[in-house]
């Protein structure tokens, strides 16, 4: 059997499971199995390699949640050691008296050749380097995993509600949100997990002061008082095994703190941390240039070693100039090549020239102009191609391309959303900030931050740094990139306004995608029954009170059902809409079996029938009194429904029903007006309030 074979049997050992139970059991035999010197020697090397694996492994790692188990194996590794220890301190109480090399050769090379032979040298190692892994290395990533942790923790319901946020606006997708929602649950377990590793770590350096104390102590009993040594052979034997134990112990251990300091100080970026060292440290010709000017002076000073300052004054004057001319060179916009030029002709206008005005337009002012380019790293692209995604699926068609182009009169900073040529929104946002929402309730407020409000949906916000990020979403807020602010905005308002998107091309494309299916009803239908115009103005009202037209077969055998009795589309909107009722309240209660409703006095009610009687076109026909206070009664019920947890819900008769939906459209736009045909029979009906009584 070769190596390789063999290295491939043992990785299918630990992949089967069995791998953790033995190294368990390779412990337990080494606390009470005692182990030949040959044997200490080959399980202390071991023990070195494995801590610089794990060290090197920390190092180029790119994100902390890739060696998610690191903890799990800096316990074990710890175990490991201690385990060693154990085994390394009986063969020396057992076989000291014989000599310096009675525990093996690697503790017989640290304890003579690394300290020299001398015990003083050795122990003031020993204590130099236990001060170095307890008081600076242990007890600061100690601290640094108590408060990632702490702040991981608190974090987790605002990075929830920002997962939440870019999901509703069509921004990522229900496979992703579930992805970042385990990474997020990852995240904290991960640096809970680190929390208590830590104090592992801090317990093994302790112990290992208390070990050798014992050890040299436990020597000098045992080879005085059972061996007859004197004192001096004693000192000199014990002492030097315990302090190779010991090094050979502490080496390990420093590079495993190492290890954990280095996991739980990183950030998580596409570099390991040898790049990122190199970028961020080296990468600034200006500060190398000072430094190499500091040296070089101190290097002229009569007295000094003026070799080595004035040397390494050179080497950092030469990497400040590299890193000049390399930071230029990236800088530098490369030259397009000349082409010919070409004469200017005096042609004729022709109606190419005549530009057409964009269904969906997006400008911008020069300084967002990196947000839409991807060769800079925009990625607001991909957050409005993801948004037009969601709203086609959420609406039944699909939303027309979104065209970007810079506009110069914008402030450098600002957008513009137009629909049909005409503005529809505009704000201003920061790039390089991000926003902090207040969805409702926050614990506290963002020192540094630039107040404004959500351009969407008008709620209180403000503009932070992306270091303060973590800070924002641990007090509460919902924080979100320029993008996505821009993207939710334009999802926005191409909700409000998909009516105004659907055209007669994309009915008629939602007719053929019917027509494959259902081929002899539409065939039925347009033309023969209704003109597609007709067909157009009832999807239209239907997007116009938010009821999506996915459910075509349905939508068209309605009308083709009521198209012999009229065809005007209000009233054949009326017959879709009791068709599509189940639809309908499920979009507005979900599951639930009863649907609160707000109705109106029966008096009120008949009033507003004669008053809008024989034409749907009289809602502006209301005495103002009358209107002035149907408004008030029906905003107030609406916001006593939101504050009980219930959807604003006013329950009529179908004669007003359409009329009565556009007088609150506008004004209440969270309030749903229902026809009492239009309840599906599965679902109770809890009269909350009554207006108008």
């Amino acid at each position: 059997m070769n190596f390789t074979q063999l290295l491939e049997r043992a990785r299918r050992l630990v992949q089967s499971g069995l791998g953790a139970p033995i190294l368990v059991m390779m412990m337990l035999a080494m606390m009470v199995v005692p182990l030949p010197p040959f044997m200490l020697d080959i399980l202390f090397t071991f023990n070195i390699s494995l801590a610089l694996v794990i060290l090197l492994a920390s190092v180029y790692v790119k994100r902390p949640l890739e060696f998610a188990v690191f903890p799990t194996v800096l316990l074990l590794a710890t175990l490991l050691r201690l385990s060693l220890n154990i085994a390394s301190t009986r063969v020396v109480l057992l076989e000291g008296h014989t000599g310096t090399g009675a525990a093996g050769q690697v503790i017989k090379a640290f304890g003579e050749f690394v300290v020299g032979g001398n015990t003083a040298v050795g122990i003031v190692i020993f204590m130099i380097l236990v001060i170095i892994n307890f008081v600076v290395v242990t007890k600061g990533a100690t601290r640094v995993a108590e408060v990632s942790a702490r702040f991981t923790l608190d974090s987790m319901p605002g990075k929830q509600m920002a997962i939440d946020a870019d999901l509703n606006a069509g921004l990522i997708t229900q496979e992703e949100a579930r992805a970042r929602r385990a990474e997020v649950s990852q995240e904290a377990d991960f640096y809970g997990s680190m929390d208590g590793a830590g104090k592992f770590v801090r317990g093994d350096a302790v112990a290992g002061i208390l070990i050798l104390v014992i050890t040299i102590i436990g020597g000098l009993a045992v080879g005085m008082l059972q061996h007859g040594m004197g004192i001096g052979e004693a000192t000199h034997n014990y002492t030097l095994l315990t302090i190779g134990d010991g090094l050979v112990a502490q080496i390990p251990s420093l590079l495993l703190s190492t290890a954990a300091g280095l996991m739980v100080t990183r950030n998580s970026t596409s570099q390991d941390m040898g790049g990122q060292v190199i970028k961020q440290l080296f990468d600034n010709p200006k500060a190398l240039a000072v430094a190499a000017t500091i040296i070089g002076t101190m290097g002229l000073i009569p007295g000094m070693p003026n070799l080595a300052f004035l040397s390494l004054a050179a080497v950092a004057g030469g990497a400040a100039w590299w890193a000049a001319r390399r930071r230029e060179a990236e800088e530098a916009e490369p030259t397009p090549a000349p082409a010919g030029e070409v004469a200017p002709e005096n042609k004729e206008l022709t109606w190419d020239d005549v530009e057409s005005v964009d269904i969906i337009g997006l400008e911008v002012g020069y300084r967002l102009i990196p947000l839409v380019d991807r060769s800079q790293g925009g990625q607001l692209m991909g957050r409005i191609k993801g948004v037009r995604k969601k709203l086609s699926q959420e609406l039944g068609f699909l939303v027309p391309p979104v065209h970007i182009r810079d506009n110069l009169d914008l402030a450098p900073t600002a957008y513009r959303i137009t629909l049909m040529g005409v503005p529809v929104g505009e704000a201003e946002i920061h790039p390089d900030r991000d926003l902090a929402i207040n969805p409702g309730q926050v614990f506290g407020t963002i020192p540094g931050g630039i107040p404004t409000t959500d351009p969407a949906f008008g709620l209180e916000a403000v503009w932070i740094e992306p270091s303060q990020r973590d800070q924002a979403q641990s007090l509460g807020y919902t924080v979100v990139d320029a993008s996505t602010v821009v993207a939710t905005h334009l999802s926005h308002i191409l909700q409000s306004h998909a009516a105004e998107l659907l055209g007669h091309e994309e009915v008629q494309q939602l007719l053929d995608k019917l027509a494959q299916t259902a081929p002899k009803l539409v065939e039925d239908l347009v033309p023969k029954q209704l003109p597609l115009g007709v067909v157009l103005k009832v999807l239209q009202n239907l997007l116009a009170e938010q009821i999506p037209i996915r459910d075509m077969r349905t939508i068209a055998e309605t009308l083709a059902e009521h198209a012999p009795q009229s065809q005007d589309p209000d009233v054949l909107t009326a017959a879709v809409r009791v068709a599509l009722g189940r639809s309908i309240v499920q979009q507005i209660s979900g599951m639930e079996p009863d649907l609160p409703v707000v109705t109106l006095d029966p008096r009120l009610e008949q009033l507003l029938q004669q008053t809008f009687a024989g034409s749907a076109e009289q809602a502006g026909g209301l005495e103002p009194g009358l209107a002035e206070n149907l408004h008030r009664s029906l905003s107030e019920e609406a916001q006593r429904q939101e504050a009980a947890g219930h959807p604003a819900v006013l329950l009529v008769s179908s004669a007003i029903r359409n009329l009565l939906a556009r007088f609150v459209r506008h004004s209440i736009p969270n309030m749903h007006v229902l026809a009492f045909n239009e309840i599906p029979d599965n679902k109770q009906v809890k009269i909350t309030a009554t207006v108008g009584a």
